[in-house]
């Protein structure tokens, strides 16, 4: 091959990832010579010479997952970067803490019970553990759908945990108390924190590689941890002595913690839809015609709790909860073949929804669009004409019954979801699945009211 080849020409390439190749020519002795890293070299975009990248260092190999940065989502670098700040904050401020919680209980104090301090910590552990339990039995499915929410909301309870701590000798009438208070808020954190971590982890992972990306998540938190536990090695000697100067390094740690994490949740670019960011695309969309992409809808999604749509929507709830009788159920679906029912209770600002069988993630996309668009009627701002007509009556008559109202968004939605789910996936967001909070029930009915039900 080497005979038949010009000196220099270019024989093959090799590149590491989605990096620039690098050539490789033979030789006069008939070897492969490879071009050296960083020069200019055949393989390049069109065909024209590129320079070539080195693979990543051995040590950035340790902490990074494989493929980096093409295995993982765009956002996964700002994300880590301030993650790695907030949790070095987070261990110094933890050093405090702990400091504090021993010196409460009695270490370094000679009259101090060994049995006290035994009973205080078990009972400390134990409601922690109860804590766990219940929270990820009442939040644990609503986790998945505000991850960025919960994710923020952890990190901050986390830091009301540390400060009962460090206040708890303070109060030695209530130490008990407060500790156990603080154990259960930490406890708390672990579930929301953890399943929230493992949602982003999903979000992150883009060649079914969750386990390497997980893994290294925990190689680079366990790097930060020893980086925070070295310096609280510095830190302790100098405050332990001041509780005035340990306080302000408290709050001082505790503001960069905040800060960290509102500014690490924030760089995250979630594509799938939940209920708030589905609320602000739809707006925009009634209002300008154009769908919001994922990077602008993210950014404008509320990360602090409570910042919601006033409407409550409600899927898959049972349909003995919306109808009582056979005129209910016919006037729910009368007027469509789609398979979902739907009441809007106007005075409570409620849509509760059920779903059929067969429902999947379109339908179940259709009918929080659905509601969100009735919802819609209350407000103000410009809608399409259909709407606008149809919010005008409502204002008319806002006696008007609901099934009605009802049944005309139907029409409605026939022309506008199509237009709207279109302009979703062009958009880039993934419509084939969502963080939509969805119950459980399903329902099957007849589709024909003129036929009897049974």
């Amino acid at each position: 091959m080497a005979g038949q080849t010009g000196a220099g020409a270019a024989l093959c390439s090799e590149r590491f990832g989605s990096q620039a190749a690098r050539g490789c020519s033979a030789a006069a002795d008939g070897s492969l010579r490879w071009e050296a890293w960083g020069r200019r070299c055949w393989g390049g975009a069109g065909g024209a010479p590129g320079p070539a990248a080195p693979p990543l260092p051995r040590l950035l190999t340790v902490f990074l997952p494989q493929g980096f940065p093409d295995s993982v989502s765009p956002d996964y670098l700002p994300y880590q970067l301030w993650d790695s700040v907030q949790a070095f904050a987070s261990s110094l401020s933890g050093s405090l803490a702990t400091h504090a919680v021993l010196l409460g209980i009695g270490v370094g104090n000679a009259s101090a019970s060994v049995s006290a301090a035994t009973a205080t910590w078990l009972l400390k552990d134990s409601t922690g553990m109860l804590g766990r339990i219940i929270f990820a039995w009442w939040k644990g499915s609503k986790l998945d759908c505000n991850a960025k929410q919960w994710r923020l909301f952890a990190d901050i309870l986390n830091d009301i945990a540390m400060f009962l701590e460090i206040m708890a000798p303070v109060l030695p009438i209530s130490f008990t108390i407060t500790i156990c208070v603080s154990n259960l808020a930490k406890c708390i954190v672990s579930v929301a924190g953890g399943a929230t971590r493992a949602a982003l982890t999903m979000h992150q992972a883009r060649r079914n590689n969750m386990a390497d990306v997980s893994a290294k998540d925990g190689s680079q938190e366990t790097l930060v941890n020893l980086a925070g536990l070295l310096a609280s090695l510095l830190m302790l000697p100098l405050v332990s002595d001041c509780p005035s100067f340990s306080l302000g390094c408290f709050f001082l740690l505790t503001a960069l913690h905040v800060y960290a994490n509102y500014r690490a949740v924030r760089a995250l670019v979630m594509e799938t839809l939940n209920e708030v960011r589905l609320w602000l695309v739809l707006k925009h969309f009634l209002q300008k015609g154009e769908v919001l992409d994922p990077t602008s809808a993210n950014q404008m999604e509320p990360l602090w709790t409570g910042f919601w749509p006033s409407l409550s929507l409600s899927l898959g709830v049972p349909l003995h909860r919306l109808v009582s009788s056979v005129t209910e159920l016919q006037q729910l679906a009368e007027g469509h073949q789609e398979p979902y029912l739907l009441r809007w209770d106007q005075s409570q600002g409620e849509v509760q929804v059920v779903l059929s069988q067969g429902a999947g993630p379109e339908t179940v996309l259709r009918a929080a669009t659905h509601g969100l668009v009735l919802g819609a009627l209350r407000e103000g701002g410009p809608l399409p004409r259909e709407l606008g007509e149809l919010r005008s009556r409502v204002r008319a008559d806002p006696n008007k019954e609901s099934w009605v109202l009802v049944k005309e968004t139907h029409r409605v939605l026939d022309k506008l979801f199509p237009e709207f789910l279109k302009g979703l996936q062009d958009a880039g967001w993934e419509t084939e699945k969502h963080q939509l909070e969805v119950d459980e029930w399903r329902a099957t009915w007849l589709p024909s009211p003129e036929k009897k039900v049974l």
